[in-house]
């Protein structure tokens, strides 16, 4: 784009603050009165999901005035799911926030705001929290690297330019990712259907405890100062969640291979059909490992199922997505001050466990559903490509 500067986010916003927990200053939530925003009140495409909104009292919103909102307020998540941006509407006031969320309010004649919330959600700005990422285990972001952030802002009507049409490959991006959320959503469906809600196990299945279908172990030991830049990758919590997800991650740390195959030939490493289950974190998220699959994982981060050939493991990772499992985890977690979900209780989770013919007529659902997946996967990471690539395009 022509005439394009580039400026720190700080010098066109006339405020970036974000809010308070209203228990630290001694008020509940309620049921009713001035609308409450947090994180998950918008979903990874900054749609608002209004039933996940929870309510303070008028004298709170007072105590509050610094992070009351405005229509047009640009909301960015700094804690939790960082980087979820989402723009306040008429429809959500009154209303207030709390300090995972930055508030950017821009007022400013020269500033086109869908431009602005198509840009912080754009490669640019993750890499400059990448950059800050390097060398620090978790990524915290400040309110000051929300001021400092770099942004590119051509003329006015450029910007209007580059919003319509990054704005119709976002929706594309999004409708892709509904269609491979329905389907996920099919096949809980399906697993209701064919075998009822586990809570209350309608059709009386045997239930029987994790450690009866696998044998539930961790990994040895892999010091930080054994870390590698390459290598065999090396997962922890975070990067199974991402499998989980997505069916891939761009791995950051690995192990040196004589390492790697001392552990193999001494310990074992995780095989084809095995349960790789968070034990830190998001609790209870489980990636099946593939026969492509070559890594190490970090002991305590990610519990390790192994398997006894005595289940259909889709069908018990399914299972680890419905309140009955759910609940035992939360259950479990509770009772430390840091939730956790330890070998010792994946070993007593329990689990329905239908006959092995209808887990595999299950499994042929899935199987199916997952050839459509893969079908909205491929237009979604070409969608996605397009949109960094004009991204790099204009800006570099």
């Amino acid at each position: 784009m022509n005439n394009t500067k580039w400026m720190h986010l700080s010098e066109i916003a006339c405020l970036i603050t974000k809010g308070t927990t209203p228990t630290t200053l001694g008020y509940e939530f309620q049921e009713s009165g001035i609308n409450f925003l947090k994180i998950e009140c918008f979903d990874d495409n900054g749609r608002y999901i209004e039933s996940k909104v929870t309510h303070i009292s008028e004298e709170c919103n007072k105590k509050l005035k610094r992070s009351q909102l405005e229509a047009g307020d640009i909301l960015f998540s700094i804690a939790g799911a960082i980087g979820r941006v989402a723009v306040v509407t008429e429809k959500m006031l009154p209303a207030n926030t709390n300090q995972a969320l930055a508030i950017i309010r821009i007022k400013n004649d020269d500033i086109y705001l869908p431009y602005i919330k198509i840009l912080l959600t754009s490669p640019i700005i993750k890499k400059q929290f990448e950059r800050k990422k390097q060398g620090v285990a978790q990524l915290n972001i400040s309110l000051k690297d929300i001021n400092d952030l770099e942004i590119p802002l051509p003329e006015y009507n450029e910007q209007v330019k580059f919003a319509s049409l990054f704005e119709k490959i976002a929706n594309i991006i999004n409708f892709r990712k509904c269609e491979h959320q329905l389907l996920d959503d099919l096949i809980k469906a399906r697993f209701v259907e064919m075998f009822g809600d586990p809570v209350i196990n309608p059709k009386g299945y045997p239930i029987v405890s994790i450690s009866e279908l696998f044998d539930v172990g961790s990994s040895k030991r892999v010091f930080e100062s054994e870390w590698r830049e390459s290598g065999v990758p090396f997962y922890r919590a975070r990067e199974i969640v991402k499998l989980s997800k997505d069916g891939f991650v761009d791995n950051e740390l690995f192990i040196e291979e004589d390492l790697y195959d001392k552990y193999k030939e001494k310990y074992g490493v995780p095989k084809t059909d095995d349960m790789m289950v968070t034990g830190v974190g998001t609790l209870g998220v489980c990636y099946i490992v593939k026969p492509s699959d070559i890594f190490y994982f970090k002991d305590g981060n990610t519990l390790w199922f192994k398997n006894k050939n005595k289940c259909s493991v889709r069908f018990i990772k399914e299972q680890y997505e419905t309140d009955f499992v759910r609940k035992q985890i939360e259950a479990n977690a509770n009772v430390s001050t840091v939730g956790t979900y330890t070998i010792s209780n994946a070993k007593e989770t329990k689990v329905l466990l239908p006959s092995l013919e209808e887990q595999n007529c299950f499994d042929k659902f899935v199987d199916q559903i997952d050839k459509s997946k893969s079908v909205v996967q491929k237009a979604l990471d070409e969608a996605q490509l397009l949109f960094d690539s004009l991204m790099q395009k204009y800006f570099g």
